[in-house]
């Protein structure tokens, strides 16, 4: 038995596969350019550099000390990427525990028991045995076999999954970054605004005394006094609105480093404060897949769902197990280590699925089917990632135009306010036309300091959306292997075909 045994047990190893598709990368989407036009770039005072990739660290291209190290702070204490890392190093035992399971599994058992047989037991035979004791302990070993690799496909399978949470957590970081460079930026607008009310304020109470002055001397009218204070308490208004803005950037920015409001002051934002780029790298638009995280993590999603298929395809053939146990058998203690009470057992064993009304079947299409969805959803988030890039190049181009205009009409608007008081000081014109000159300069302020913020975000976005990563300046052992290059990423699209060619040779 022992001559047939170990040959035949040695060629079912060298014969077995692994049953379904293999994933393989496909090639790059041949695209050259984001959208028309904009590869001439913004107005001169930013220009696009094509084929230069975008730095790990890429706020600190805003010159903003301040929030180089608030985002030093949210690295180390944020929640959202500490359950993150978390679920890497989860994703990663998983892989290991899979792995352990294609080896022999080897244990030791011991037991201990009373025993009582009834007399029917012996039928006829009127024998009665009393009851009595009995020991036993040995190793036993469990070897798998896994002639069609499912359970390699699981372990592929288990790996797909550590490549999704490592670039959900690259996700999370980009995530964190745009985050607090997007309340930075908001808390610095509202503190602009605030500034540019109160000093409007002051210049609405300007405008009174100026009336007050004028009615004194007997030329200014109740009525226009009442025009001026109506302004006053209509430019006040909007300080509680800016006020509550400020207020919640500051306690998003507590969150975001792992405080809590109460404990935690965030630097005097000012916009000022930041500077933009006068060069910003785009990359080469096929390099995006490569170069954001939410793409590789759907990539690692549709390696996993290959791999699932191959687990199902592996339930549809026969599972062998060989086990072997070694035993020492006794009715008293003493006797377990004597050589009468050796025992051992070599068996194995085969479960061929015969009918189970469909089910494994239907299992195997339900993976093809989620497959064709998650490719679908892949695709999607290419299309997608692409489309955003495309808005923030145009919105980069909007903003430095429309900043142009509003320091233009700013400019404009204060030489009208100035000419319209030193008039109705002169008596050549009413108070009414210092008003209007006012409301339009206040707008013109407002304007600007919106205009400001809304170039720098916009900047930020587009480093964010061509796939600026923060992980290479971490120092975190997890982070720096999502530097690593994946062997197996982008989704062949010939793996349909294979998926098919799999059907069919079941059908066979």
């Amino acid at each position: 038995m022992k001559h047939v045994s170990v040959p035949l047990i040695s060629a079912l190893l060298l014969s077995a596969c692994t049953v379904g598709p293999d994933f393989e990368a496909p090639r790059r989407p041949p695209v050259t350019s984001y959208i028309a036009k904009v590869d001439a770039g913004p107005p001169s005072d930013q220009r696009l550099i094509i084929g230069e990739e975008v730095a790990a660290d890429w706020w600190t291209a805003l010159h903003s000390t301040a929030l180089n190290e608030v985002i030093s702070q949210a690295l180390a204490g944020n929640q959202t990427i500490a359950s993150a890392r978390a679920r890497v190093a989860e994703a990663q035992e998983e892989v290991n525990a899979a792995e352990g399971a294609l080896l022999p599994q080897l244990s030791f058992g011991a037991t201990a028991g009373e025993q009582k047989y009834g007399k029917d037991l012996f039928g006829p035979a009127d024998i009665s045995i009393p009851p009595f004791s009995y020991y036993g302990l040995g190793p036993s070993v469990n070897f798998p076999l896994d002639l069609f690799g499912g359970q390699r496909r699981t372990v592929e399978e288990k790996q797909a999954y550590v490549d999704y949470q490592r670039y959900e957590l690259a996700a999370a970081y980009q995530s964190l970054i745009a985050s607090v460079t997007a309340e930075a930026l908001a808390l610095a607008a509202a503190r602009a605004q605030i500034h540019i009310l109160d000093v409007i304020v002051d210049s609405d109470q300007r405008n009174i005394d100026l009336v007050q002055a004028s009615i004194v001397a007997g030329v200014g009218t109740q009525v226009q006094l009442q025009t001026a204070l109506s302004q006053l308490a209509s430019d006040r208004t909007g300080l509680p609105d800016l006020v509550q803005d400020e207020a919640v950037a500051r306690h998003a920015l507590a969150d975001s480093i792992g405080d809590v409001p109460a404990e935690w002051i965030p630097p005097d934002f000012t916009l000022t404060d930041f500077g933009l780029p006068s060069a910003i790298p785009i990359g080469v638009p096929s390099d995006l897949v490569h170069n954001r995280p939410d793409i590789e993590a759907a990539e690692a999603q549709l390696h996993l769902a290959s791999a699932a298929i191959g687990v199902a395809t592996a339930n549809l053939y026969p599972q062998i197990d060989l086990t072997g146990t070694l035993t020492q058998q006794a009715l008293t203690p003493g006797a377990l280590f004597l050589g009468v009470s050796n025992a051992w057992s070599v068996a194995a064993s085969l479960t061929q699925p015969i009918f189970d009304g469909g089910r494994l079947s239907a299992e195997r299409r339900a993976t093809v089917d989620n497959y064709q969805a998650t490719l679908a959803t892949y695709r999607q988030t290419i299309l997608t990632a692409f489309g955003e890039v495309a808005d923030a190049l145009q919105a980069l181009s909007n903003d430095a135009t429309l900043l142009q205009d509003e320091i233009a009409a700013s400019d404009t608007a204060a030489r009208s306010l100035d000419l319209a008081r030193r008039s109705y000081q002169a008596g050549n014109s009413g108070i009414l036309d210092v008003i209007d000159a006012q409301r339009s300069y206040s707008e013109a302020q407002l304007g600007l300091a919106r205009a400001t913020a809304r170039r720098l975000a916009d900047t930020a976005r587009l480093y964010l959306v061509l796939g600026g990563s923060p992980i290479a300046t971490t120092t975190n052992p997890t982070q720096a292997e999502l530097q690593d290059e994946q062997s197996a990423t982008l989704p062949n699209e010939q793996l349909s075909d294979a998926v098919v060619g799999e059907r069919n040779t079941l059908r066979d």
